[in-house]
């Protein structure tokens, strides 16, 4: 008999006065009888929505079943046999407008906690068993991995089952691209992160940090060196910024560098010695989940006032409802419907200031979104000694610059065929790299796709 309960079962977190001003994971998972008490909610639809809403399609209803039962190893066997990251994508894919949104307990409740179920799933099996993959016997063909993201994590894996050495390739001196220098600890504890590394590792694949492909090495010497196939997912890294007065000041940065020299430069723990901006109050631009990470670690950096100052209403936010929640609650200020004009410095050349002014919503851009057009009359100084730049970023340049046949669109995105081929034969690419700053889970999707075809493609 399912359990008719209309609402998820709660996930026990840190208090918000104490998560704060520390950087442990804000959300500490569910208990064994929390998961089997939210795994009977499920009704095990014969034509499971859920599943359609997934991008690497895993089984939920049989995982979901396995976890009723308390049978969490097999609910941990159905769950990667699709999706090779269960711990990534439990914690930081947008479930609620995937799987979750598709799940027939939300027409009149809250839907089942699918991605707290996937969560615990992952914990429990990496506390309790945490088995290496076997290493496939190898084809004797040799594919590569530009990036170390979760497109290429997912790529690599997939490949390296099918018997291909693989070899990754990250521009930075720590694997895991987004997921270790962008996403925070208490997001994302970087521990899960190397796990599947070593995971990864035990497939056989080899993982070379430093290299930046464009520079210490190019496509075609990746070709020359022996390699059939290359995937390129190197993400979005490349941030993006507003052009007004002012941004040239000491105290404005990208969100990318800020996040960077918080999370993978580790400038939160006392014992590295990492340069930071230390503030008292801070501005962040934007209204995506980077912006809210930025503001979160801004918080507990030590600033006494974070704002997140956002051009539309809090309704038209990118970023996850749960993360705008968990911001209030640890008491970052949402300054909504507002945009900054200049950025104020003093006579050192420091920030001092924000000269903002309000908006309102007019008729629907081209995006769909009702375009924010300012109020006249309405500026305002907002006092902070900070600005954070949240507004998007894009793909460097740096590959598509040093590779003949290398074709991208007016925002600098490599194009793709529909089996992620690029324009060059032999050169397949996914994630950011192709769609722009999106999800870890879409970035996922496309290395579970592009593993497929660079197999077909090797096997003609």
């Amino acid at each position: 008999m399912a359990n008719m309960t209309l609402v998820k079962t709660p996930m026990p977190e840190q208090d918000p006065k104490v998560r704060a001003r520390n950087f442990k994971e804000v959300a500490l998972g569910y208990t064994a009888e929390m998961a089997i008490e939210e795994a009977g909610r499920c009704l095990k639809c014969k034509n499971p929505k859920c599943v359609e809403g997934c991008p690497v399609n895993v089984r939920i209803p049989e995982f979901i079943g396995k976890v009723a039962e308390g049978d969490f190893k097999a609910a941990y066997e159905i769950i990667t046999s699709t999706n090779a990251l269960p711990a990534l994508s439990g914690r930081v894919c947008p479930q609620e407008s995937q799987c979750e949104s598709k799940c027939v307990r939300g027409i009149k409740g809250e839907p089942v906690a699918i991605g707290r179920l996937e969560r615990f799933v992952a914990d429990w099996y990496r506390e309790n068993v945490n088995e290496m993959p076997a290493k496939a016997e190898s084809n004797g063909k040799k594919v590569a991995v530009v990036g170390t993201g979760p497109a290429g994590m997912t790529a690599a894996s997939d490949l390296a089952k099918k018997g291909y050495e693989v070899t990754m390739f990250e521009a930075l001196h720590t694997a895991g691209g987004v997921l270790v220098y962008g996403i925070p600890e208490f997001r994302l504890p970087k521990a899960i992160v190397a796990n599947e590394f070593t995971k990864l590792e035990a497939q056989g694949v080899k993982v070379m940090t430093n290299m930046v492909i464009g520079r210490v090495l190019t496509i075609d010497e990746l070709f020359e060196m022996g390699f059939k196939a290359v995937f390129v997912g190197s993400g979005a890294g490349l941030p993006m910024f507003m052009n007004i007065p002012g941004e040239a000041l000491k105290g404005v940065m990208s969100a990318n560098e800020y996040l960077t020299r918080t999370n993978l430069m580790k400038a939160y723990d006392e014992e590295y010695d990492t340069p930071i901006v230390k503030s008292k109050a801070v501005a962040v631009v934007g209204g995506g989940n980077v912006a809210m990470d930025a503001a979160r670690c801004a918080m507990r950096l030590g600033a006494e006032h974070v704002y997140v100052v956002y051009r539309r209403g809090e309704a038209e936010m990118p970023a996850r409802l749960e993360e705008q929640h968990h911001a209030k609650e640890e008491g970052i200020e949402f300054k909504t419907l507002c945009n900054p004009v200049s950025i104020i410095g003093d006579e050192d050349g420091r920030v001092c200031g924000m000269n903002c002014i309000r908006m309102e919503l007019g008729e629907p851009d081209a995006s769909g979104r009702r375009r924010p057009i300012e109020v006249p009359g309405s500026e305002f100084v907002l006092d902070v000694d900070t600005v954070i730049m949240s507004l998007g970023t894009s793909p460097n340049p740096l590959i598509r610059s040093t590779t003949p046949g290398l074709d991208t669109n007016k925002k600098g995105c490599l194009i793709v065929n529909e089996d992620e081929m690029t324009t060059r034969d032999g050169v397949f690419a996914g994630g950011d790299a192709v769609t722009g700053a999106a999800t870890v889970i879409l970035a996922m999707g496309a290395g579970k796709k592009a593993a497929a075809a660079i197999d077909k493609y090797l096997s003609k």
